[in-house]
């Protein structure tokens, strides 16, 4: 049974029965029949499937953030903002895929040479609970406008939102078999990996389920992007304006109650300025409200599941014991729901729990750096690479942008995703690119096209 808890009281609100084995045939059939017809329509004829899912995206927003609000804990106005960016990018690609895929002339001995971006069939998305409509449409969007078909196997721990995203494609008229919700337990994915109509997949989650999705497409020789786990470094040296990263780095870190890859985790100042910024996340952090993911003034929600509050508890516990000051929060409350306070550890090293791990929650850890050098050595110390942040000068932020092992490095500014840019990670965060130009060229055959005669 696929179960959702609402984490703000720990109640049940749904169990959906998981599909059999005749249901996932079925779908994985409908992805394979719908392939030939969808990949020969235009661009344009996508597109206007596109932005028919982005309409009712928008038009039922009050109807779909809830789900997310009861399913795993995000505040409510968190969760209209992420259906909002789930539209955007369906309406994104609508707008450029076109651009994106266009044929590239590549002058060679042939009379005409060029490289055409086709389409390779149904493709699998492996999702986390964390962002449920945005992460569906992240996948989705650039691979269905490149012309596959979509098969998403959701988070069993978010069946509303994995079968209410399949309806919006329904009635917004998308053509019966493009996209199709695979509601199953996670042990049945390997054979859906197998099977020979599903030619490539996304994987979004931890790097340990990333590892064994990898394995097992690389034993049938699917080409796959994951994005994995991050702990995140945010450099603030003594020349940045200190307001404004204690203001954004506030807000990366308690967004979806902390509960992001790409939020800032381990945050590295500058000796000159590290009791400043000590002072001032203190102050801005410890006047956030924890509380019900339903109220409109609630910042912080619940933690989406009892064992990730307790793992996160025990990280939390392990850093203070190795001789971390606890500045704000740190404690297992009481009552109902999974609720963590927001927590501010400072005087955190490497080697110590919160500094080596990734914590998933409202937790910020400060670290003192000597100078900048310091900083960017601590800011690698880490088998991760997601994303990072740097608060500088704008020469000196790009400067050492190019010096952080990072897939993005966001100077100045919040760390997001956004449809424009590409998004991914190196070394144990995974590899490939989703989002921007290169996202949509993962999922293609870059088709080389040599024409003759040869010219002499």
């Amino acid at each position: 049974m696929l179960r959702a808890i609402n984490p703000a009281n720990g109640k049940t609100v749904r169990e959906v029965s998981p599909d059999d084995a005749t249901q996932v045939e079925g779908k994985l059939a409908a992805a394979a029949e719908a392939f030939p017809a969808w990949r020969r329509k235009t661009f344009a004829e996508r597109a206007e499937v596109m932005r028919a899912v982005a309409r009712d995206l928008r038009e039922r927003v009050e109807d779909l953030a809830p789900l997310m609000t009861e399913e795993m804990g995000k505040p409510i106005r968190e969760a209209r903002g992420e259906v909002e960016k789930a539209a955007w990018c369906a309406e994104h690609y609508a707008d450029h895929a076109a651009q994106y895929l266009a044929p590239e002339t590549i002058e060679s001995d042939a009379a005409r040479s060029y490289v055409q971006y086709l389409p390779l069939g149904p493709v699998l998305g492996i999702l986390p609970w964390n962002a449920p409509f945005w992460l569906a449409f992240r996948f989705c969007a650039p691979a269905l406008m490149a012309g596959n078909t979509c098969l998403m196997k959701h988070d069993p721990h978010v069946p509303g939102c994995a079968r209410a995203i399949e309806e919006v494609f329904a009635r917004a008229g998308a053509p019966a078999g493009i996209f199709h919700a695979l509601m199953i337990e996670t042990p049945r994915v390997e054979a859906v990996i197998r099977d020979p109509r599903i030619r490539a997949l996304s994987f979004t989650g931890s790097s340990r389920g990333g590892s064994a999705v990898a394995s097992i497409a690389a034993s049938e020789i699917k080409p796959a992007v994951l994005e994995l786990g991050g702990s995140d470094p945010a450099i603030v040296l003594a020349d940045a304006d200190l307001e404004q990263a204690a203001n954004v780095l506030k807000l990366s870190r308690i967004i979806n109650a902390g509960q992001s890859c790409i939020a800032a985790k381990r945050l590295i100042v500058e000796a000159s300025v590290y009791e400043r910024m000590v002072e001032l996340l203190t102050e801005k952090l410890g006047a956030l409200k924890v509380g019900d993911p339903a109220r409109e003034d609630t910042d912080v929600g619940p933690i989406a599941r009892d064992d990730l509050r307790q793992e996160l508890h025990r990280q939390v516990q392990s850093t203070i014991a190795a001789g971390a000051r606890c500045l704000l929060g740190g404690d297992l409350p009481d009552g109902a729901g999974y609720f963590y306070p927001v927590t501010l550890l400072g005087d955190v090293e490497p080697g110590m729990c919160a500094f080596s791990e990734e914590t998933f929650g409202p937790v910020g850890v400060l670290i003192r750096a000597r100078d900048r050098d310091h900083a960017l050595s601590l800011a690698n110390d880490t088998p991760y690479g997601l994303a990072a942040s740097v608060w500088s000068t704008p020469e000196r932020g790009e400067a050492l942008a190019a010096e952080i092992e990072a897939g993005q490095v966001a100077v100045n500014g919040i760390v997001k995703t956004d449809p424009r840019l590409p998004s991914g990670g190196v070394k144990k965060s995974g590899y490939g690119r989703e989002l921007g130009a290169h996202g949509i060229r993962e999922f293609v055959n870059a088709q080389q096209v040599w024409v003759g005669p040869a010219r002499g």
